[in-house]
């Protein structure tokens, strides 16, 4: 769209001003509600990514009902020292409780079906089982089953064995217990603070009452769009949930950037921008993996609405708030234009945005050493019950491998108890298991369980899923071919699966936003632009990896979703930022929308869960550190050389 068109559009709006209006309050109020109802077309089991562990892990859910991508429970008994665990009346009555607890449907597994030493600790008084209760599908449905079947077969255990100390952790229940714990004192006071700061910002920055509800409302209806329109798509292909989390978050912070700027320069960067993040959006929706179409399709929802939301909306709240914010905005722009007076006649100091470059380029650089994966198990909760069982493992002598095992799916006509044979022998596996109970047995099919001594995270765990791949990929007559699924396989799964797209993506995207401003401006500015939006979603990633890697957490990996979410954010508003600083708008603008971003994901996500943790302090880093970086703005124009209307002033 020109500038002639886009100012078409803006005079439009203002003459059917109450017309524009009361469509946009349909839209916020009418598609809030249709965008709630339809939150349930979304995946939800964050987990996919094509790869052959998924496909394997969908072969297990639907022949076996439970498992597969749904790390199991491991429930934990420790006994008196005189107590030979190795006995019937031990270990027998300790799994047959368990499959009693654990319910109809459940598949459980330990050492008195088994008879592998593997299932006990080295104290020589501590047995464990593993326990796949029926949960269904990996969504959050199934996962709330999980933790629900966890409540019950602690109950269960403990009823049935006094004299044993009874424990039950996993990787959900980990997460439970620090989803459930709630943020203390200290965690409250601060997202008060950021509450209050997020008020004050826009207050300070707008000086009325509507100048601080117009970027709210225009972040508000933006979001809702951008929702139904990738509801509407979920009705045809899948998409991750994890666009309720992208989007809301792009938008706040494009709305308050985009209502910072000066009416005579917003529609145009907002049009050039918007083309640009746009054609990078649609690129990543092309390629074969779940997460990247999502976070394709929700950057371009986000677009889409907010720049038609930029072209038609604001300018009608703009005329609503022009007496009262007038001398405010009068005062804040004389101040650049004094400022810009006094140092016509030199060069402006660069060390503040060189520092805030030199910064994004070294953790561009940590992005290299980021591992992706769930967090390690002792980082997820620093007490509560399923702490306590993994504490009660780890004294024992058990690693902490136990809680994300390997499922291999036997086909017909193999032979499963070769099949663990070989897998037994693979290094790094703790144990490997053909149970003959009919649960794990399904039409001639058997699974095999297999425990590694690392978490899959790890970078020892994680050759140990290469190894068993690699030694179970080729078939023998007494071994045919096996599929290598559960919840041990996710993470590498999505390393495969989507992070080796990015190669090609990345480079496709940024190719793709470059030809669209590019067309609208100058192959100068765009090659700038989008070299600063790139260098901003790769830094963030290193941010993340820096913080929680490397920092005080020792979480030892990053969420595989999290660096996807955070870049994508990243890039988007740092765009935003380039080509509307390049076509002179305020230098104070992007700070206050990183500001408002900042203050808004930590005063609503701040809390114990690592998870969200993680993605909240990586919204967070990616809006400072951009703000930060600073980005190139635009000479002001020579009289001589009057600016061409479809185009931008540049540097």
């Amino acid at each position: 769209m020109s500038t002639e068109r886009a100012a078409k559009v803006r005079e439009f709006a203002l003459r059917r001003r109450v017309a524009v209006g009361a469509v946009w309050l349909l839209v916020l109020l009418l598609g809030g509600a249709v965008a709630v109802l339809g939150l349930g077309r979304l995946d939800q089991s964050f987990t996919a990514s094509g790869g052959s562990g998924h496909r394997a892990n969908q072969a297990i859910q639907e022949g076996y009902g439970n498992g597969a991508a749904v790390a199991p429970l491991v429930a934990v008994a420790t006994w008196p020292a005189a107590t030979d665990v190795r006995a019937p009346g031990a270990a027998g009555r300790f799994a047959a409780e368990a499959g009693r607890a654990a319910g109809p449907g459940a598949r459980t597994v330990s050492y008195a079906g088994t008879g592998d030493e593997g299932f006990l600790g080295a104290d020589g008084r501590t047995v464990y089982a593993l326990v796949y209760p029926d949960a269904g599908e990996p969504d959050l449905a199934g996962l709330a089953a999980v933790e629900e079947a966890a409540g019950t077969l602690r109950a269960g255990l403990r009823s049935a064995l006094p004299e044993a100390r009874v424990e039950v952790t996993g990787v959900l229940p980990l997460q439970h217990d620090s989803a459930v714990a709630g943020p203390g004192v200290v965690a409250l006071a601060v997202k008060a603070a950021c509450a209050l700061g997020l008020l004050v910002l826009l207050v300070l920055a707008f000086r009325s009452p509507l100048g601080v509800l117009a970027p709210l409302l225009l972040a508000g209806v933006t979001s809702v769009g951008a929702l139904v329109l990738v509801e509407a798509v979920a009705e045809f292909t899948e998409i991750s949930f994890i666009v309720v989390y992208l989007v809301p978050v792009t938008a706040l912070v494009l709305s308050v950037h985009r209502w910072a700027q000066p009416p005579e320069t917003s529609a145009r960067s907002a049009v050039a921008a918007g083309a640009a993040g746009a054609a990078a959006c649609a690129v990543l929706t092309l390629f074969p993996a779940a997460f990247l179409r999502s976070v394709g399709l929700a950057g371009l929802a986000v677009w889409a609405v907010g720049t038609a939301a930029s072209l038609t909306l604001a300018p009608v709240l703009r005329s609503v708030a022009r007496k009262a914010t007038h001398t405010a905005r009068t005062a804040r722009t004389a101040r650049p234009a004094r400022t810009a007076r006094v140092r016509a006649g030199r060069r402006p100091r660069p060390i503040p945005a060189a520092v805030g470059l030199t910064l994004l380029v070294l953790l561009a650089g940590a992005a290299t050493q980021l591992r992706v994966g769930n967090p390690e198990a002792h980082a997820l909760v620093a007490s509560g019950p399923a702490r306590d069982g993994l504490d009660r493992l780890t004294a024992a002598g058990v690693p902490s491998g136990v809680l994300n095992p390997l499922e291999v799916l036997v086909p017909e006509g193999a032979d499963a108890e070769a099949v663990a044979a070989r897998a037994a022998r693979v290094p790094g596996v703790l144990l490997a298991a053909a149970p003959r109970a009919d649960a794990w047995r399904r039409d001639g099919s058997a699974v095999v369980v297999v425990v590694p001594e690392e978490e899959p995270m790890t970078a020892a765990g994680a050759a140990t899923v290469t190894a068993l791949r690699s030694a179970l990929s080729e078939g023998t007559p007494q071994t045919p071919p096996t599929r290598v699924g559960g919840s041990g396989v996710v993470d590498r799964d999505l390393v495969d699966g989507v992070y080796g797209l990015l190669p090609f993506a990345i480079p496709a995207a940024v190719l793709a936003a470059f030809l669209a401003l590019a067309a609208l401006t100058t192959a100068g500015a765009a090659v700038r632009a989008v070299f600063h939006a790139l260098l901003a979603s790769v830094g963030s990633a290193g941010a993340l990896t820096v913080l929680w890697q490397w920092g005080p957490p020792g979480a030892g990996a990053v969420t595989g979703w999290v660096p996807l979410v955070v870049g994508a954010f990243a890039f988007c508003v740092s765009l935003d930022r380039s080509v509307a600083s390049a076509a002179g708008g305020p230098p104070w603008a992007g700070h206050v929308a990183a500001g408002a971003g900042a203050f808004a994901v930590l005063a609503v996500g701040l809390g114990p869960q690592v998870e969200l943790a993680l993605l909240v302090s990586g919204f967070a880093m990616a809006a400072v550190l951009d703000a930060l970086a600073g980005h190139p703005r635009a000479r002001p124009a020579s009289p001589a050389r009057p600016v061409v209307r479809n185009s931008f002033q540049l540097v």
